[in-house]
């Protein structure tokens, strides 16, 4: 039995019918993503200031080339003030940072008790992954007084002098 053979014009030609359409309507719905970057001003006591990011949301985490992630909290009209999660002996200033579009969000429950965790709530301590635990914004409103449970036990400090002073109680 004999193989039909086919030209490579041929080939060429239906290859291009089948996609030419197909990338066609793919065009329309494409949106290519949009990432905004800012170049870090000047870094200090574990802030950066960044420029260039001027759609940062107040809470939002970004990151920076090295890897560590940073909160944006001072928004300013040239700039914003990131706190840094991490080292900030490896931020330099020129360095570039992206913004994730997410709130920092940090694991919370009885799963975080005993353990020893970063800044962004991910453990450290070689136990394993958290469990028990739910995700909630960093940046929440307190309760009113009202709903709070009071505080009956009192806290000791260890501080004669300012025992007095101010009422210091767990909870």
């Amino acid at each position: 039995m004999r193989k039909p053979k086919f030209s490579s014009k041929y080939l060429i030609q239906h290859i291009s019918n089948k996609l030419i359409p197909a990338v066609k309507e793919w065009e329309k719905t494409y949106q290519p993503p949009v990432i905004h970057l800012g170049r870090v001003l000047s870094v200090g006591d574990g802030i950066a200031r960044v420029y260039g990011l001027r759609s940062v949301q107040a809470g939002e985490l970004v990151c920076f080339d090295s890897g560590v992630k940073g909160m944006a909290l001072n928004l300013q009209h040239d700039h914003v003030g990131v706190v840094i999660f991490g080292q900030d002996h490896a931020i330099h200033q020129g360095d570039l940072v992206y913004r994730t579009g997410q709130i920092v969000n940090v694991p919370i429950g009885p799963g975080n008790l005993g353990r020893v965790l970063d800044a962004l709530g991910q453990p450290i301590d070689g136990k394993g992954p958290l469990t028990n635990v739910r995700s909630s914004l960093v940046e929440v409103k307190a309760p009113g007084i009202v709903a709070r449970q009071s505080v009956r036990e009192p806290l000791y400090t260890g501080l004669s002098r300012e025992a007095p002073r101010y009422a210091v109680s767990r909870g």
